[in-house]
């Protein structure tokens, strides 16, 4: 019997409401020894996948390990598109292992969490892998990740990948939200993210604006 298509968005695709996004120890100290992505690359993605969340609103945490006594600040490339948001400062590796945590993803109440962080082998496998144990259905945004050499980083994604994580990257995260030029309410915001972090394609945008003023769609 044929199949039949029909122009409608497959169930595995996210979309801004159906996640929780957990953005997790974007600090100085984690960030001194992380070696698998160059720092700036890494601030840049960072900085696309919060300002993504929260021009689409997505239900986003913010956490932190040792914020005072040891690790330092959050980025402020992910803190600022989330001006009045209260860090949730744990003592665990495992964010999954902190109440706090825990507590505010059974508020938000969402059976999807899209997880990036520092490091990608203890902060982002300890809650991937809890998360999944507890029928969650998991995305890892890779190229926001980092840790404390390539190979580590690595052999993480691969162990999380065969526990069922869905790795995606930081510009997929952006465009997947959107998902259409004809979505007219969002199209200046996804650009101008896009244009500001998004690297190459961004200068692609530049270029085009400036020289056809030209546009998606």
């Amino acid at each position: 019997m044929p199949i039949t298509a029909t122009p409608t968005p497959g169930a595995k695709l996210l979309n801004p409401h159906d996640h929780t996004l957990v953005m997790i120890d974007f600090q100085s100290q984690m960030a001194f020894a992380t070696h698998s992505i160059d720092p700036v690359q890494l601030r840049s993605n960072a900085a696309l996948v919060a300002n993504a969340a929260a021009g689409f609103g997505a239900s986003t945490i913010l956490t932190t390990v040792a914020e005072k006594s040891f690790s330092g600040p959050m980025f402020d490339e992910v803190t600022t598109p989330f001006p009045n948001q209260k860090l949730l400062d744990r003592t665990s590796m495992n964010t999954w292992e902190d109440v706090a945590v825990i507590a505010r993803i059974n508020d938000i109440g969402k059976s999807r969490i899209v997880l990036a962080g520092l490091w990608t082998s203890v902060c982002i496998v300890g809650p991937a892998l809890s998360a999944i144990d507890q029928g969650f259905e998991v995305f890892v945004i890779a190229d926001a990740c980092g840790d404390i050499s390539a190979e580590a980083h690595e052999r993480a994604m691969q162990r999380m990948i065969q526990a069922g994580v869905q790795p995606i990257t930081s510009l997929q995260y952006l465009l997947e939200l959107q998902r259409d030029w004809a979505r007219t309410e969002t199209y200046a915001m996804t650009t101008g993210i896009a244009q500001k972090w998004g690297g190459g394609y961004g200068l692609g945008i530049n270029y085009a604006r400036a020289m056809f003023n030209a546009h998606e769609g």
